[in-house]
């Protein structure tokens, strides 16, 4: 299982990066790596390394100290727990699949039962 801090990296990799509008493929060719290793490093399966993530940074024009939770970097839309709550298990999967979803119709049925699964787990307490 990854490490919760590993995966925080990797998600503020991730929103950064498509916050600039760049590909995995994009970032992974700048850095040398392939869009495998992107993935990897956004799913905080890989861990990234201290001169990785510096390389990373630059390209994708913040601070490591963003990259690693210590300042907001300008991403205002992180802040009030966001990135906590996208840095929990299976939440990144969750999203990669919910953004696999073509059909609007589907992606709104899932978000019906989504929020109807999570009140029924609020008032069952």
């Amino acid at each position: 299982m990854p490490d919760p801090i590993d995966v925080g990296v990797g998600a503020r990799i991730r929103i950064r990066r498509r916050e600039i509008g760049a590909s995995q493929t994009s970032l992974g060719e700048h850095l040398g790596l392939t869009f495998q290793q992107v993935q990897k490093y956004e799913r905080g399966t890989n861990r990234v390394s201290a001169s990785m993530l510096v390389r990373i940074a630059e390209r994708l024009q913040c601070t490591v100290a963003f990259l690693v939770g210590e300042e907001s970097g300008g991403a205002g839309h992180l802040e009030g727990g966001l990135l906590a709550r996208l840095a929990s298990p299976g939440v990144a999967e969750l999203v990669e699949a919910f953004n696999a979803i073509e059909s609007s119709r589907s992606r709104t049925a899932l978000m019906q039962l989504a929020r109807s699964m999570a009140e029924t787990g609020r008032t069952s307490d």
